[in-house]
């Protein structure tokens, strides 16, 4: 995805440095989805009650002229095990609206989170480090 959205970009702004970026939200085999609704929101914090999931972030930058450089970037996170309370007050927050998996890890779903392998940054939405790296060797 973030290739696809920096190949829509780039041609409406030539000369310039390009940066798009996606993330998915796996259990297992299982791609969650952005959450839109109560439902899907819940059903994703129920999956991923007391078990661990993957983040993974595609970052894609460069000058709008070229093909990108591209970084994928896979964060382990594990969830402590969720009760109905926990889920209530996470859904009436209104957080999870919109974000990958149905949940914000720099809010309220911080209190869920037992484990973390990788980056941080990955798992809010954008890798900060790979980031960077590539901006830079884009020669920003």
């Amino acid at each position: 995805m973030a290739i696809a959205k920096f190949s829509a970009v780039a041609p409406r702004h030539p000369g310039a440095v390009v940066l798009a970026a996606d993330s998915v939200v796996a259990v297992g085999r299982r791609i969650l989805p952005k959450a839109e609704t109560e439902a899907e929101a819940r059903a994703c914090l129920a999956l991923m009650s007391g078990r661990r999931h993957r983040v993974l972030g595609g970052v894609a930058a460069g000058p709008a002229d070229a093909a990108p450089r591209t970084r994928l970037v896979e964060t382990v996170v594990r969830f402590r095990r969720l009760d109905a309370a926990d889920i209530d007050a996470y859904i009436e927050s209104g957080e999870w609206r919109g974000k990958a998996g149905g949940y914000a890890i720099q809010g309220r779903a911080a209190a869920f989170v037992s484990f973390l392998s990788g980056s941080y940054s990955n798992v809010v939405g954008l890798p900060l480090f790979e980031t960077v790296r590539l901006l830079k060797a884009a020669g920003v």
